[in-house]
């Protein structure tokens, strides 16, 4: 005779279940009839997260790759733009070595191909002429804008003197440009001025330098870009780093900066932290600004070191998103494995608004070489298991779920 007891946690699993189909099932992201997506706000990117197979590691045998904005040009091809220096040089010798590179695939995914170097070194009489780095490719238009950091300075450079003031004097002569091509494989014009500088009050918190720059263009045709900015201090390290933003009507600039920082915790504000957020990736969708950074310190996530998502409507006012965990700082392979580093520099890749591929720069064997990876952001397996919660309870809003 089959006991009481055995019904009750016969009912108990099966409420459990339903709860966790139906909360599974509404975090689903929705598609039109057209096949674009509804809402970001309702998408839980952290559930969409797939193991890394190998093929979609980008690397290079003799470059440090790190950075890596991908973009899918007119011709049905995609591109990433990013940072490479020779690895022999060490991990630090981004500030003074590192050229952007150009790389091709045939599918989001990769396998990517190197084609060439596209900006070379041209000399520290330039404000961008001895690094650059950290490329934000965006199409607008019908052409192609890259932004990018770019460094100069005068101190002798010497391998291994990574964190000296010599290296701090090319790290703190960063600044922000932008190039314009009619195609990613032609030629970029890039201008002898910096199109973000730093600003002449020395109480600003962007007075020392400017970097990591995030481009977007709203739905009103406003350029918004997104900026790390690190403030004086009376040392050559410099003091708090912050993210601020900055608008124009013209997709070349020039800018006009807001005062005050963004990525701020409101909730538990403390202006002693050196750090809270880096690494901006912007975009805009549907009348909302979007941003992915990497939550340093775990204000916004709970995980230090992953990333957050953050939504604003101005690009001034930011705050986590509903669904704010995009992916802690444990990333897997597809053999079961972790990477030993945390997921840095993201670029989101989508179509029809819809998330299909997370990028970001990857440490190896505690950076003594770097890569770029595609983290899968899955809808199919996601989709599977919302049917068999519409078969098992029922549910039969199907027709805005992503197959």
């Amino acid at each position: 005779m089959i006991s009481k007891q055995f019904f009750f946690w016969h009912a108990l699993l099966g409420c459990i279940f339903t709860l966790l189909g139906i909360v599974a099932f509404a975090q689903l992201p929705k598609l039109d009839a057209k096949g674009k997506l509804l809402d970001m706000n309702e998408v839980d990117i952290s559930l969409m997260v797939q193991p890394v197979p190998a093929a979609n590691q980008f690397i290079d045998s003799a470059y440090n790759i790190w950075c890596g904005s991908v973009i899918k040009a007119g011709n049905g091809k995609y591109y990433m733009f990013y940072s490479r220096w020779p690895k022999s040089e060490g991990h630090g010798a981004w500030i003074t070595h590192s050229e952007i590179a150009l790389a091709k695939a045939d599918r989001p995914e990769g396998p990517y191909k190197y084609l060439k170097v596209v900006f070379k070194a041209r000399g520290n009489q330039f404000w961008d002429g001895v690094c650059t780095h950290n490329p934000a490719a965006i199409v607008h238009k019908g052409k192609y804008y890259l932004y990018y950091m770019g460094a100069t300075g005068n101190a002798e450079i010497k391998k291994g003197f990574d964190y000296s003031p010599a290296w701090y004097n090319y790290r703190n002569n960063q600044r922000i440009g932008v190039a314009v091509a009619d195609h990613p494989e032609g030629e970029w014009k890039r201008f002898d001025k910096p199109v973000l500088d730093v600003s002449k009050d020395s109480a600003a918190y962007d007075a020392m330098m400017v970097s990591n720059p995030a481009i977007t263009v709203d739905q009103n045709g406003r350029a918004i870009l997104v900026y790390k900015q690190v403030e004086k201090n009376g040392t050559f390290r410099g003091g708090r780093v912050r993210y601020g933003v900055a608008f124009s009507t013209s997709i070349l600039g020039p800018f006009t900066k807001h005062p005050n920082p963004i990525f701020e915790d409101k909730k538990n504000p403390n202006d002693k932290e050196w750090m809270i957020a880096e690494d901006p990736f912007i975009w805009n969708y549907k009348g909302t600004n979007y941003a992915i950074v990497r939550d340093v310190v775990g204000k916004f996530t709970g995980s230090a070191g992953g990333l957050a998502l953050f939504s604003s409507t101005d690009a001034i006012q930011w705050n986590p998103a509903k669904f704010p965990k995009v992916i802690s700082k444990d990333v897997y392979g597809e053999n079961g494995k972790k990477f030993d580093d945390k997921l840095e520099r993201p670029c989101l890749l989508m179509e029809n608004g819809l998330p299909i591929y997370l990028f970001g720069a990857m440490g190896i064997d505690k950076r003594k070489h770097s890569m770029n990876i595609a983290v899968p952001l899955k809808t199919k397996s996601l989709s599977a298991k919302a049917k068999a919660a519409r078969k098992q309870f029922g549910n039969s809003d199907n027709k805005s779920i992503q197959e």
